[in-house]
C-alpha cells in the first residue's frame, strides 16, 4: 500500500500512443502553463491550476504580457497576448465574471479610434519581437487581433461596451474581404463561429469558404502540399490545412471541406507528431527559445483537434 500523502501513480496509457508520447514531450520541454493545460485537458487536472499559472502573465493594466505569445518578448501587455489568455480561460470554462470585465477595460484602453484592436501596440517597441511582426507608432485595427477576442467574448455571453464597436468592425472587415491570408481567415472563422447573428455568420462563412478554395489558401492534398502556394511573407512550407480552419466539427469552416478532404487533413495532423512526441511549428523560427516555447502549445492544440473529431489519441 502506498504511503499516506504519496503522489498518485500516473494513469497507464499505451506506451506509443499519441498522448503518451506528447505527455513525455510536455514534461520535458513545456512552460508551467502548458504543463497545467495538458494536465487539465488530458490527465484530469484542475482548472484552478491553469488559472494560477496564467495569472503570472497578467499585468497591472489587466492585459497580458511576458511572452505569453512566444514571438512577442518582454513584459508589456499586448492584444495578441491577451487574446491568447482569453482562449486559455475559455478552454477551462473560466472566460467570464470580473476577471474578463477587467480584461475588457484593457482592451478599451488599447483600441484604435474605430474601437478595434491593433495586432501590435506601440509599447512593444524596444523589446525583442519576431522580425515578421512590424511595430509602428500608429497601428491600424486588425481582424487578426480583434476577431478571435470578439468571438470568444460572444461565445461566453460577455456583455461590455467595448464589444459593440469591435463587433461592428469585425463584420465590416469579414464581409469586405476580397483577398486574404490564412491567419486572417482563421481569425475571421473564430469571430463567425460565435457571432450572435447566426444567419449572417453562415452567409459570411460560405463566402469565405469559396474565397479560401478559389485562392488556394488551403493545401487540400497534404501529401502533395508542395503543389499549393504559400502566402506572401510566410515561411517556406508554411501551408495551412483543413483542420487549421475547422478546428472542431461544429465550426462553420467544416462545411468548406468534403469528408474525404477532412479525413486526409486529420490523417496528416496525426502523422505530424515528431520523434520527440511534439508537433512541429510551421511558421518562421527566429530564436531557439521561441520555437521551444511554441511547440508545446501547438502540441496541445493538435491533440485537442484530433480528439474533437473523434480520433483516438491514447
Amino acid at each position: 500500500m502506498a504511503e499516506t500523502g504519496a503522489s498518485p501513480l500516473p494513469p497507464k496509457r499505451p506506451a506509443h500512443s499519441l498522448l503518451a508520447r506528447a505527455e513525455h514531450f510536455v514534461w520535458l520541454t513545456a512552460r508551467v502553463l502548458e504543463q497545467r493545460r495538458f494536465a487539465y485537458h488530458f490527465l484530469g487536472g484542475g482548472a484552478d491550476a491553469v488559472e494560477t499559472a496564467l495569472a503570472a502573465y497578467r499585468n497591472d493594466d489587466e492585459g497580458y504580457g511576458h511572452a505569453l505569445e512566444p514571438d512577442l518578448r518582454g513584459p508589456v501587455s499586448q492584444p495578441l497576448h491577451t487574446g491568447h489568455a482569453l482562449r486559455v480561460l475559455d478552454s477551462i470554462g473560466r472566460c467570464g465574471g470580473q476577471r474578463v470585465e477587467r480584461v475588457c477595460r484593457y482592451l478599451t484602453a488599447v483600441s484604435t479610434p474605430d474601437g478595434a484592436l491593433p495586432a501590435i501596440h506601440p509599447s512593444q517597441r524596444g523589446y525583442p519581437v519576431a522580425p515578421f511582426v512590424p511595430v509602428v507608432d500608429d497601428p491600424p485595427s486588425e481582424l487578426l487581433a480583434t476577431g478571435p477576442v470578439v468571438g470568444l467574448l460572444h461565445r461566453n455571453e460577455v456583455w461590455h461596451a467595448w464589444l459593440f464597436r469591435a463587433t461592428d468592425f469585425c463584420w465590416q472587415a469579414v464581409e469586405s474581404l476580397e483577398k486574404s491570408h490564412p491567419y486572417e481567415i482563421e481569425a475571421a472563422v473564430a469571430f463567425l463561429d460565435s457571432a450572435p447573428d447566426r444567419s449572417r455568420a453562415e452567409a459570411a462563412a460560405d463566402r469565405l469558404g469559396r474565397l479560401v478554395r478559389e485562392h488556394r489558401l488551403v493545401a487540400l492534398a497534404p501529401e502533395r502540399r508542395e503543389e499549393f502556394p504559400v502566402a506572401p511573407g510566410y515561411a517556406p512550407g508554411e501551408h495551412h490545412f483543413a483542420h487549421d480552419y475547422a478546428k472542431t466539427p461544429d465550426s462553420l469552416a467544416r462545411g468548406w471541406f468534403t469528408d474525404e478532404e477532412m479525413d486526409r487533413s486529420l490523417d496528416f495532423l496525426a502523422n505530424e507528431q515528431e520523434e520527440d512526441g511534439g508537433w512541429p511549428i510551421r511558421w518562421r523560427q527566429w530564436a531557439p527559445g521561441t520555437a521551444l516555447e511554441a511547440r508545446p502549445i501547438v502540441t496541445i492544440e493538435a491533440l485537442r483537434t484530433l480528439r474533437a473529431y473523434g480520433r483516438p489519441v491514447g
